[in-house]
């Protein structure tokens, strides 16, 4: 405990430095610019913005990264309140009652609480890694190769099982992206696999040019289909809140961080699962559950709390066992390994200055949102003003120069192009894409830990099952997919008999 204050106290100071200080407000930004764009949301502003790090420094880079990924999940928050339209789909449910205080003159107050119950479920949860960190990094240690290929199995199967509402939709999804993850040359023999005679793919395909184009390209095209978002005159009013407010959301904010940080800390489960279990609670335990959907402050308070808990608790199986439990943290993974960096275990015995830097600087931008947002508020609502087909122009702009700027080649925005439109196609035709980015991810780290403990054991398979803490956690990976394919199975069943 001691050890981890004195190590987060370090962190902090160097999250505090001019230059790491300056880059976690553009982060902060930059993200809540994004995730008040309809239909982005936090993904598609990390991917879209991760090559603007390329050339930076770790820290800052992944400062700047980290800020971008939990300022675009506030800045879902704004369109959810001003135009009914949620950024991203955790704050779908804000759109309830955050939408109807906007109806009646209390955008503010909405926008407010959102702001405060976000700072205090992201600072709770912060302190939720700090205190797990080092517990869980000294348990990793002891895994070897066999323990690292299950372990990120169990991680793999965990988001597969929850990713899609179709499961042979999801592994189809998930084949692809391991496909993707073996593009290149092979680790062992050298050998070249799937490059197809091009020279541009013996290195790999960039997770960084699928990310951006699968989320940022992708939602570009699909956009472009919808009809243009339009804002309704609602007054913003002040942003002051009364006595009231703050006796009705305080055990909110309270149930909501816990509900966050307990589901975030579980790989594969989304923040819209959180943000909604804390507005069924809040509803469940209120004494007047009819004022949900018509304005009741509880409602924007606890889910809000909830997602932004969720938020920071996502990232402690990240930073303790290398397991990227949803689509965004598997593009912040990628933005530590384009670093040199492994998350996991060894990243606290081995660069534990940077570990503790980005982890305080976690503090540092939940201090800058909450003071940045409130004064800003008008001009994110003037933002959702700009035409429509301006705001998607610019945004396919700088995903293409995004792309040529990571190697400064023209192949990469091809392949931009290309899986953006895999993108498009995949959620036209309802297959998540969560699990195609984060096999992409995991893949050369799975064949890595699989080869190497097939090189322990001279071949034999039997190494993964002799080992308890490996079979353990193999039988554990077995039984969530059963019971997703269970689960999968009585809802088509259920589809049928209603038919």
């Amino acid at each position: 405990m001691e050890s981890s204050i004195g190590l987060l106290l370090g962190g902090l100071a160097t999250a505090l430095e001019p230059g790491n200080l300056l880059f976690a407000l553009i982060g902060c930004v930059l993200g809540t610019l994004v995730g008040v764009l309809p239909g982005l949301g936090p993904v598609a502003a990390t991917a879209m913005l991760l090559p603007v790090t390329v050339g930076m420094a770790p820290v800052p880079s992944i400062i700047m990264l980290s800020a971008i990924y939990y300022g675009a999940m506030y800045g879902g928050t704004i369109t959810s309140v001003l135009v009914n339209v949620p950024g991203e789909a955790a704050s779908a449910i804000t759109c309830l009652d955050g939408y109807q205080m906007a109806r009646q003159g209390r955008a503010g107050a909405a926008l407010a609480i959102a702001a405060i119950g976000s700072f205090i479920g992201g600072t709770l949860a912060t302190m939720g890694l700090v205190l797990l960190a080092q517990p869980l990094a000294r348990l990793g240690l002891r895994f070897g190769p066999p323990e690292f290929f299950a372990l990120m199995i169990l991680g793999l199967s965990l988001v597969v099982g929850l990713a899609g509402r179709s499961i042979l939709r999801t592994l189809a999804s998930a084949v692809l992206g391991l496909f993707v993850a073996m593009v290149g040359i092979d680790p062992v023999i050298g050998a070249q696999r799937y490059t197809f005679g091009s020279l541009e793919l013996l290195d790999g395909v960039n997770v960084v040019v699928v990310a951006m184009g699968l989320f940022g390209v992708g939602e570009v095209l699909l956009n472009l289909e919808g009809k243009p978002v339009r804002p309704i005159a609602v007054s913003l009013g002040s942003a002051t809140l009364k006595r009231a407010d703050w006796r009705a959301s305080a055990m909110p904010i309270l149930r909501g961080s816990a509900i966050g940080f307990v589901l975030g800390f579980i790989p594969g489960v989304s923040a819209v699962v959180s943000s909604f279990a804390s507005y069924v609670l809040e509803r469940k335990l209120s004494r007047t559950p009819d004022r949900f959907g018509n304005g009741a402050i509880e409602g924007v308070a606890g889910p809000e709390t909830a997602n932004n808990a969720h938020a920071n608790a996502a990232l402690i199986p990240l930073f303790t066992l290398g397991i990227p439990g949803s689509s965004t943290v598997a593009v912040l993974m990628g933005a530590f390994m384009m670093n040199g960096l492994t998350p996991g275990p060894f990243l606290f015995r081995d660069h534990a200055d940077i570990a503790w830097a980005v982890i305080a600087s976690l503090y540092v931008g939940n201090v800058i949102l909450l003071v940045l947002n409130l004064p800003l508020i008008p001009l994110w609502a003037s933002i959702m003003r700009v035409p429509h087909a301006v705001l998607m122009t610019i945004i396919l702009a700088l995903c293409v120069l995004g792309a040529y700027t990571l190697e400064s080649n023209a192949f990469n925005v091809w392949m931009l192009l290309l899986f953006g439109i895999i993108g498009y196609l995949m959620r036209k035709l309802d297959f998540p894409i969560a699990p195609l980015v984060l096999t992409a991810v995991l893949g050369p780290l799975i064949e890595q830990s699989l080869r190497r403990s097939l090189e322990m054991s001279r071949g034999d398979f039997s190494i993964l099952f002799a080992r308890p803490l490996s079979l353990s956690l193999l039988v554990l990976a077995a039984l969530v997919l059963a019971g997703s394919t269970v689960q999968a199975v009585a809802k088509l069943r259920g589809a049928d008999a209603q038919i």
